[in-house]
């Protein structure tokens, strides 16, 4: 057999299969298919997008706290005080709107705490200073900055708590609860006249400015209403009650909505206090109570 011949039958020889079929040396083996997993395949790039709805209303509710910034510095606290209470209300929906469109982001989680923390840390905090709490020097700014690192601790501890504490309730007083008490204050007072001048105002305003600041850090649970589905059904009474509720408010907006935010202000620390009587044991912060 010439030399020439020989040398490309071992070529075809060694190309063989054991199953008789010629085999490609660069196709992988059975072995090396099955070890290649789906770590191998080419990753596809994350998408960065920003969704615009539930953004545009973060938006919103920023410019709504910017501006009564820009109005308590032009001594129109009226108008700062219900610029905050519209930021409340753009704030509430865009969570809402992103759950009910599928369109929650980690951006948008990112964007709506800094927004939270201009309208009702930053606003809050510089409205009830430039009002009343500039008459007692070091103690208004003292007690306006407690307000505002108590705002920027609640919201930290609840980005980090995402996912851990219990949906029905939020550990300490929200930030827009919290805001809505300051705003709340000034709002009533300025409506229904009350004497600013006395002495004991501006200590007033010092307590309650102490207290939205502390509160936001505490334990108290406080009921946040995310359980609440408005998809589902309701009875009657749950209907009339917010019938009731629209009256109250409508009839008079600042008594009224001063009034439920006190009301809400103080129940976590109800429930906190009727848990402990009862001494029921219930997860709700990650922790077991005694």
């Amino acid at each position: 057999m010439p030399e020439n011949h020989r040398g490309r039958l071992r070529n075809n020889v060694r190309h063989l299969s054991p199953f008789g079929r010629h085999k490609n040396p660069s196709e992988p083996s059975m072995n090396e298919d099955h070890d290649q997993g789906e770590d191998d395949l080419p990753v596809r790039p994350r998408n960065r997008g920003i969704y615009l709805l539930p953004n545009a209303f973060t938006t919103a509710a920023l410019f709504c706290g910017f501006f009564a910034i820009v109005q308590a510095m032009n001594d129109r606290f009226e108008q700062a005080a219900i610029a905050i209470f519209f930021a409340m209300v753009l704030d509430g929906m865009d969570g809402r709107v992103a759950r009910m469109t599928n369109t929650q982001s980690a951006f948008g989680e990112q964007y709506d705490s800094l927004s939270d923390m201009t309208s009702f840390g930053v606003a809050p905090a510089l409205v009830m200073y430039e009002w009343i709490l500039h008459e007692i020097g070091k103690w208004g700014w003292l007690a306006a900055f407690v307000y505002v690192a108590g705002a920027a601790l609640r919201l930290a501890r609840f980005n980090a708590n995402i996912g851990v504490v219990d949906k029905r309730f939020f550990q300490g007083l929200a930030s827009p609860a919290a805001a809505a008490l300051i705003a709340g204050f000034v709002w009533i007072t300025i409506d229904n006249k009350l004497p600013v001048n006395v002495f004991w105002m501006p200590w007033v305003a010092f307590v309650l400015t102490i207290y939205a600041g502390m509160s936001m850090v505490s334990n108290a649970p406080f009921y946040s209403g995310k359980a609440l589905d408005v998809r589902q059904r309701v009875s009657f009474g749950v209907v009339l009650l917010f019938m009731v509720g629209f009256i109250l408010v409508s009839s008079d907006p600042p008594l009224a909505l001063f009034g439920m935010f006190c009301v809400y202000s103080v129940s976590g620390y109800v429930l906190w206090a009727f848990r402990f009587l009862k001494g029921r044991r219930q997860r709700i912060f990650g922790e077991v109570d005694e």
